[in-house]
């Protein structure tokens, strides 16, 4: 079974709904035989990535609120990361463009690396005290200490053009499937979950995308040739 995952590294509730969703997966019997794959969502496409500014600012102006709420915002997105064993900075945080990481992130699954860079991006971006926002060396830093080539990624960094096709190919398909926010979860293209919900309601995804698998259907039976756990079938001279 394949779960696909649309989310932003600038979006908080998609640190915490990737917690939650890997707790219910860790619960999950058959997890053994779930793929789980990330795919691309700005939530602000097109943001040049000197455009780095605090994260009170941006939501003030952004949801028309005061810097005392949203003060209060990050105070809550913070005890809820809280409540998932997670590190979350709710005073001095900046924020950017997410592009490039995304691009990098297209890098990383070809490398093999993509969950532990993500992963990377998300503690960079809302534990740690320095910035994540408006400077390649620190993105080359963060992939690096995952494993991936530092000479590499800077030719990625570099090249506006390298993966870029591939994150607005993942943007066009979260339209298509109806996808107006993140997170946004989606099991064997059959089910969505919008949105960091408990864990007991991906849980309750899995066990029913997983429960309701169609089985396989042969269309010929015959006596062909195959290769199977005994090894192939070697056809004997006459």
């Amino acid at each position: 079974m394949r779960v696909e995952i649309w989310s932003d590294i600038a979006c908080p509730w998609c640190y915490v709904g990737k917690a939650r969703f890997e707790k219910a997966l860790a619960g999950f019997p058959h997890r053994e035989h779930v793929e789980v794959v990330h795919r691309s969502f700005e939530l602000d496409p097109g943001r040049a990535k000197d455009d780095v500014q605090p994260v009170l600012g941006m939501l003030a102006k952004k949801y028309g609120m005061s810097e005392a709420q949203a003060q209060g915002a990050e105070d809550n997105v913070g005890a809820q990361a809280a409540a998932e064993g997670l590190a979350y900075r709710t005073r001095g945080r900046d924020t950017g463009g997410t592009f490039d990481m995304h691009r990098l992130l297209h890098h990383a699954k070809e490398q093999g690396r993509q969950a532990e860079l993500l992963q990377a991006l998300y503690q960079a971006n809302f534990a740690e005290e320095r910035s994540l926002f408006g400077d390649d060396e620190r993105l080359v830093e963060i992939a690096v200490a995952v494993g991936l080539d530092a000479d590499g990624v800077r030719g990625v960094l570099a090249d506006p053009g390298a993966y870029a096709d591939d994150v607005r190919a993942d943007e066009r398909e979260a339209a298509q499937l109806g996808a107006t926010g993140v997170p946004f979860f989606v099991l064997d293209r059959k089910y969505g979950v919008s949105g960091a919900q408990p864990a007991e309601v991906f849980g309750r995804a899995l066990a029913q995308a997983w429960g309701e698998r169609s089985p396989l259907t042969l269309i010929d039976q015959g006596d062909a040739d195959a290769c199977g756990p005994d090894g192939c079938a070697v056809p004997q001279r006459g």
